[in-house]
């Protein structure tokens, strides 16, 4: 439907297809069992991820005078670092995705609006793109 159709203005018109594509967004139902697996499957990594990041893993401090074994000390460090990011982002992911649940919108790709495949869900359920999309950004 054209919004010159209905007698409206251009803006009108805009905001009415703007609103569109956001009931777009969260009109596909997703198959209940999906959703459910998907958020259990959530809850539990997000458990398993916030009892790691809490745990604080104290390595004992060994006085070592050869500069190779600093060296590799410094790097182990930097691994650990790198590794927590890892997870503090993979917790946001995990976080977003049952945000989704909640709100209603799991299950659809935030780029195009389309449903996500159920077979993606399952090996990914923090996923936010559908495969089309998730293709096109690493591009």
């Amino acid at each position: 439907m054209h919004a010159r159709s209905v007698g409206l203005g251009q803006a009108e018109g805009v905001r009415i297809g703007a609103r569109h594509a956001i009931e777009r967004r969260t009109m596909h139902a997703m198959d209940p069992q999906v959703v459910e697996d998907a958020r259990k499957t959530l809850e539990t990594e997000r458990a398993r991820l916030r009892l790691e990041l809490s745990e604080e893993v104290e390595h004992p401090r060994v006085s070592h005078g050869a500069q190779t074994a600093a060296s590799t000390e410094v790097s182990e460090s930097q691994r650990g670092q790198q590794l927590r990011e890892r997870e503090e982002a993979h917790l946001v992911q995990i976080e977003g995705a049952l945000g989704r649940i909640e709100a209603g919108t799991f299950g659809v790709c935030q780029t195009c609006g389309k449903p996500i495949a159920p077979e993606r869900l399952e090996a990914l359920p923090w996923a936010t793109d559908c495969v089309d999309c998730h293709a096109k950004k690493r591009r």
